[in-house]
């Protein structure tokens, strides 16, 4: 049995802020994979399903984000799961918008919702970071997080929660880097070139080119001392 775990805040109107990305990436995976319907638990929300031929739980707590290690621990425990049985799915400032990267431990890079893990269940737990994009300026960062995805995001928000979920079986097989190079070409619109623009027919004049390429012919005279010269150098009547 795994637990998967999405990071973010309960409530409607958090609903589609930029921290709330990891109950976003839970919500799709829930939804590809037909999980069971979401019920209260371990002070969280929880569905139940399968992916690879695995069990696997998901949760969204719904302590807040600063309290995601009181839920997600309370799970551990009851389930008897190790660190390496989690994988969370979480907000990544440092990160381009669109990017993911996955790795196994680490700090919590100023992220309050992963600082709560850590103190509960430790840090060896394997993190999806989901890239938001930094908005440049340090003062900014709070009401750039806790604000709403702009509808400009959609272009790369959906492909991506979309490969996150066609994609999560990967990470259920320990497959991070196969995963990860799955859901950057689904953002980048799939490793496919672009169609070239078609082009116009190019202008008839191949024959004229031609022609300019060739001296010009040089007429024989039919007449007078001209003629009579060429009769007697090439026998021509």
């Amino acid at each position: 049995m795994l637990l998967f775990a999405g990071l973010g805040n309960p409530g409607a109107k958090y609903a589609n802020h930029r921290h709330n990305v990891g109950f976003m990436a839970a919500d799709a995976i829930a939804r590809r994979h037909d999980f069971s319907p979401w019920s209260k638990k371990f002070q969280g929300l929880v569905a139940e399903g399968n992916l690879g031929g695995e069990k696997v739980i998901l949760i969204k707590p719904q302590t807040y984000m600063n309290l995601s290690g009181q839920s997600v621990g309370e799970a551990m425990r009851f389930y008897k799961l190790r660190p390496a049985d989690l994988t969370v799915f979480y907000d990544e400032l440092d990160l381009a918008a669109g990017k993911v990267r996955v790795k196994v431990g680490g700090s919590a890079g100023g992220h309050n919702g992963i600082r709560s893990l850590d103190q509960h269940i430790g840090k060896d737990y394997r993190r999806v970071r989901i890239g938001i994009g930094h908005p440049g300026i340090k003062e900014l960062v709070s009401p750039y997080v806790l604000g709403d995805f702009a509808k400009s995001d959609k272009e790369w928000l959906e492909p991506l929660l979309d490969a996150i979920a066609g994609s999560a079986e990967l990470l259920v097989k320990g497959e991070d880097s196969s995963f990860m190079n799955k859901v950057s070409l689904a953002v980048s619109g799939g490793g496919k070139a672009k169609p070239e623009p078609d082009r116009p027919a190019p202008k008839q004049q191949s024959h004229i080119r031609q022609a300019r390429q060739q001296p010009p012919a040089v007429k024989a005279p039919e007449t007078g001392p001209m003629a009579a010269m060429l009769k007697r150098l090439f026998g021509r009547d």
